[in-house]
């Protein structure tokens, strides 16, 4: 494996990146990388949107017999699209899965599962394509050698900067989505899964935040949200009446306000006011009663005080050393319901360790009622956010045999405080906070 020269690759790639369309860049940068570390094969497995597994993205060139495409047959846990092959590769707790969760680089030697049959002589690195905690995939890199431990920091480097690749990328396409999609999704899932925020993971160097949505087959309007200001942090869970497209629509006026308010500098009350008064003109004007339970709050990043309003919504879960309780907050009415509601904000002051969970009643729905919600908490407190609210929501689906009748959402905040500083990172992810692989 020869140098990438620093600056040189960096240059390289950011040429290839521009020079393909946005369909190639990732195929033109990993090429790059491929060239600069004299690999003898390298990929881009994206995180599939389910959270439990890995895809690895192809293109498949049609060959012309007597003037009909003839493409290969499909392979295993494979679907194509035209051109476009994507293949789910399921977490299985190898050394993929292990990378994932711990955010480090993992390398396998010759001959271990998993490699490919013509890998089998090969080393292969496996290196988490991150940005701010907010897993965008895997690179994986098959060398002729083993790799010294300069040349697999230089790998983890390189995946850092494919991160920014693909997010660049991906705004230009829907190549990567469909990638990552292994279900398809209903016209109320799509309008819902636009809805949430860009990345579902953020982590910074006073606070630490991911959420997760596990849609119900008839998708009932959770949606969660979250934006970083200077020194305040903007977050809300929120559960629109109803199934189906109207849950969604009336998800989309109440997100929609939500940050409309936010952006025009609005106070938490401010905005949860505007996005009643919207809520309940659109009721009126469409003649049915239409309404939105949700937490709506903003934390003060130099103080740790967070303000929070309660829409008559499940009360969150405050984790607090060694205990797990619901917080006790005013519970207002619905928004959306009436005009004029009065709402009011809860005050809380967070210490550094604390752990926030906000759940919609989708956690809480009556064949998951075995489910001991604050036990599970606790003890899912070792785990990064990121892996502590898919292993939540992987509790209620086993608990309600795959079978949800209600969206199941989480949203969780980690409070470290020392808010300014600089977040302890390598690479794309705080190392440190990860989940043990």
């Amino acid at each position: 494996m020869r140098p990438t020269g620093g600056l040189g690759i960096v240059a390289g790639v950011l040429d290839a990146a521009e020079a393909a369309s946005p369909v190639e860049a990732v195929e033109a940068v990993t090429r790059e990388f491929g060239l600069a570390l004299g690999a003898s094969r390298i990929s881009f497995l994206i995180a599939d949107l389910s959270g439990r597994a890995l895809v690895r993205l192809a293109h498949v060139r049609l060959e012309a017999d007597d003037g009909a495409e003839t493409p290969d047959p499909l392979g295993r846990n494979e679907r194509r699209s035209l051109e476009e092959s994507a293949t789910v590769l399921p977490f299985d707790g190898g050394p993929a899965e292990q990378a994932v969760r711990s955010q480090q680089v993992r390398v396998v030697a010759p001959g271990q599962p998993g490699a490919e049959a013509e890998d089998l002589s090969l080393w292969r690195v496996l290196a988490p394509v991150t940005e701010r905690g907010e897993v965008i995939g895997l690179l994986e890199i098959v060398l002729p050698q083993e790799p010294s431990q300069e040349h697999v920091g230089e790998i983890s480097r390189l995946a850092h900067l494919l991160a920014f690749v693909v997010i660049a990328n991906r705004r230009h396409t829907d190549l990567y989505e469909w990638g990552q999609r292994t279900r398809p999704l209903s016209l109320s899932a799509e309008i819902q899964h636009r809805l949430l925020p860009g990345p579902q993971t953020c982590e910074a160097g006073s606070f630490t935040l991911a959420g997760w949505l596990e849609p119900a087959a008839g998708i009932a309007g959770d949606t969660f949200d979250f934006s970083l200001a200077r020194d305040l942090l903007h977050l809300s869970l929120t559960d629109a009446m109803g199934h189906g497209v109207a849950a969604a629509l009336t998800a989309t006026l109440c997100v929609g306000s939500l940050r409309n308010a936010r952006n025009q500098g609005a106070s938490l009350l401010e905005q949860v006011t505007s996005t009643n008064a919207a809520l309940t003109e659109h009721a009126e004007q469409i003649g049915l009663e239409d309404f939105v339970t949700g937490l709506i709050g903003r934390v003060d990043l130099r103080t740790g005080s967070m303000e929070l309003v309660n829409a008559a919504h499940v009360a969150p879960y405050l984790a607090r050393g060694p205990h797990v309780r619901t917080l006790d907050l005013t519970v207002d009415l619905p928004l959306g319901l009436f005009p004029g509601t009065t709402y009011n904000g809860n005050q809380l002051t967070l210490e550094p360790g604390d752990r926030i969970v906000f759940v919609t009643d989708g956690m809480l729905e009556r064949n998951a009622v075995d489910v001991d919600l604050a036990r599970e908490i606790a003890q899912t407190r070792g785990l990064h956010p990121r892996e502590a609210v898919r292993a939540l929501a992987d509790r209620v689906l086993e608990a309600t045999g795959q079978a949800l009748s209600d969206d199941a959402t989480v949203l969780c905040l980690d409070w470290h405080g020392h808010h300014g500083r600089d977040r302890d990172s390598a690479h794309g992810a705080d190392r440190v906070r990860a989940s043990d692989g």
